[in-house]
Protein backbone atom coordinates (compact mmCIF):
# COMPACT_ATOMS: atom_id res chain seq x y z
CA UNK A 1 0.00 0.00 0.00
CA UNK A 2 1.02 3.63 -0.45
CA UNK A 3 3.38 4.78 -3.38
CA UNK A 4 5.13 1.34 -4.67
CA UNK A 5 4.29 0.20 -7.76
CA UNK A 6 5.08 -3.56 -9.19
CA UNK A 7 5.47 -4.51 -12.71
CA UNK A 8 5.53 -7.76 -14.09
CA UNK A 9 8.13 -8.88 -16.14
CA UNK A 10 6.51 -10.80 -19.62
CA UNK A 11 9.78 -12.50 -20.14
CA UNK A 12 9.93 -14.03 -16.46
CA UNK A 13 5.96 -14.34 -15.99
CA UNK A 14 4.23 -17.77 -16.52
CA UNK A 15 1.38 -17.01 -14.71
CA UNK A 16 2.40 -20.08 -12.35
CA UNK A 17 1.17 -22.74 -14.72
CA UNK A 18 3.23 -25.81 -13.72
CA UNK A 19 3.22 -24.46 -10.28
CA UNK A 20 -0.21 -23.51 -8.89
CA UNK A 21 -3.64 -23.45 -9.80
CA UNK A 22 -3.89 -19.58 -9.81
CA UNK A 23 -1.33 -17.17 -10.27
CA UNK A 24 -0.05 -16.16 -7.36
CA UNK A 25 -0.18 -12.36 -7.67
CA UNK A 26 -3.36 -12.40 -8.08
CA UNK A 27 -3.91 -14.53 -4.73
CA UNK A 28 -1.55 -12.01 -2.85
CA UNK A 29 -2.75 -8.64 -3.66
CA UNK A 30 -4.76 -7.10 -1.43
CA UNK A 31 -7.05 -5.46 -4.71
CA UNK A 32 -9.00 -7.27 -6.13
CA UNK A 33 -9.43 -8.18 -9.74
CA UNK A 34 -6.36 -5.25 -9.97
CA UNK A 35 -4.02 -7.84 -12.19
CA UNK A 36 -5.44 -8.84 -15.57
CA UNK A 37 -4.18 -10.33 -18.42
CA UNK A 38 -1.89 -8.21 -20.90
CA UNK A 39 -3.90 -8.18 -24.19
CA UNK A 40 -0.17 -7.30 -25.92
CA UNK A 41 1.27 -10.35 -24.26
CA UNK A 42 -1.25 -13.70 -24.57
CA UNK A 43 0.61 -16.97 -24.14
CA UNK A 44 -1.04 -20.74 -24.64
CA UNK A 45 -1.21 -23.01 -21.87
CA UNK A 46 2.09 -25.12 -23.64
CA UNK A 47 3.74 -21.75 -24.29
CA UNK A 48 3.41 -20.79 -20.60
CA UNK A 49 4.74 -24.36 -19.58
CA UNK A 50 7.69 -24.21 -21.73
CA UNK A 51 8.55 -20.77 -20.63
CA UNK A 52 8.39 -22.45 -16.86
CA UNK A 53 10.73 -25.46 -17.46
CA UNK A 54 12.98 -23.14 -19.18
CA UNK A 55 13.29 -20.52 -16.25
CA UNK A 56 13.26 -23.36 -13.85
CA UNK A 57 16.26 -25.35 -15.99
CA UNK A 58 14.12 -28.15 -16.42
CA UNK A 59 14.99 -27.74 -20.28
Amino acid sequence: MGDEFYEINPDRCTECKGHYDKPTCQSVCPITNCIITDPEHIESDDELLEKFVTLQGLA
